[in-house]
């Protein structure tokens, strides 16, 4: 501790008022009677009620938690610390006090020393870092389904470990993917746009040529965006495999459109076709693929699709309830 030069009192006394303010600290002193004997850089909602109503800023139960708080160091010298919450205009506000003993050199109690920090702020921001964690953990959750539900459909349909575990991590890459844009817009989701590029162009020596995207671009939720983006995974390694993208010159188009029922919500129809050739025809046999574009996914959005091979065309139609996106 620094002892202060002799004549320095006031400008110590300055000092303290000083950091007080800069430090938000509020400091009330009582006798042990509890009457008010000064008080200093009172905030609100203390502000005017420094005196002996002091109490009458706060809520009955806590102008008691106090009260009661205040009398047991007047009577014990033995320190309390509590927190209190204030109504106030724009929500609730938080403050953190402490309840000392002024006690002279021989042990008697002088009076009763009560500061008052508020903590709105910190408190504010332990509930939001709660909330997304708890955010984070359903993700999470969700997440991992939809690789256990990979997972068991890919196992399903792998004839060789070799074969599932290049399909398997061809879609986790995928969900990895998606996941990237997802988190990329604090959790927001991801452009439609952007995810068809994000799925397809990793797949294409010449996207520009390769890729046709004409329509509308809404901004898809984050299980919209992981569950379509896989989508269009399946879509483009099939077309690399055995479609369009497997020929020199060939390119799938993707048309996505807003539709408007008479009434009812607007629905993102969203189209992936391609030409892709007729010795390829035959490929179109049941496996995971086609399994997670007719049933998974649409399924995950409350929505419905068609997987059609015809005339050497392939074309997939996704029908996307507008509770996965928002239209402008």
């Amino acid at each position: 501790m620094i002892t202060p030069p002799a004549g320095s009192n006031a400008q110590v006394g300055r000092a303290l008022l000083h950091a007080l303010r800069n430090a938000g600290i509020s400091v009330l002193y009582q006798d042990r009677t509890l009457k008010t004997v000064w008080a200093r850089n009172m905030r609100a909602p203390w502000e005017d009620n420094a005196g002996d109503d002091e109490g009458a800023a706060l809520p009955p139960l806590q102008a008691e938690r106090l009260d009661a708080a205040r009398q047991r160091v007047a009577s014990s010298s033995n320190p309390e610390r509590l927190e209190l919450n204030v109504p106030g205009p724009n929500g609730m506000r938080w403050f953190e006090v402490w309840v000392d003993a002024d006690v002279d050199e021989d042990g008697a109690i002088l009076g009763v020393v009560t500061t008052k920090v508020e903590t709105t702020e910190q408190k504010r921001r332990e509930q939001t870092l709660k909330t997304l964690l708890r955010e984070v953990s359903h993700r999470s959750k969700n997440l991992l389904a939809i690789i256990q539900s990979i997972a068991t459909q890919t196992g399903r349909y792998s004839g060789t470990l070799a074969d599932f575990l290049v399909r398997f991590r061809g879609r986790l890459h995928s969900l990895a993917s998606s996941q990237d844009l997802v988190t990329s817009s604090n959790w927001r989701g991801a452009k439609l746009r952007d995810l068809v590029s994000n799925q397809a162009e990793r797949y294409l020596a010449n996207p520009e040529r390769s890729l046709r995207f004409d329509g509308d671009d809404p901004y898809l939720n984050p299980n919209a965006a992981l569950h379509i983006g896989l989508a269009m995974h399946e879509l483009a390694v099939n077309s690399v495999s055995y479609g369009a993208l497997s020929q020199p010159q060939g390119f799938v188009e993707v048309t996505a459109r807003m539709i408007q029922p008479p009434e009812g919500d607007k629905t993102l129809l969203l189209i992936w076709a391609e030409n892709i050739g007729a010795q390829h025809v035959r490929q179109s046999a049941k496996r995971f693929g086609s399994v997670a574009l007719e049933r998974v996914v649409p399924t995950s959005l409350n929505g419905q699709s068609s997987l059609e091979i015809k005339d050497s065309r392939l074309e997939y139609r996704l029908s996307v309830p507008q509770s996965n996106f928002e239209s402008d």
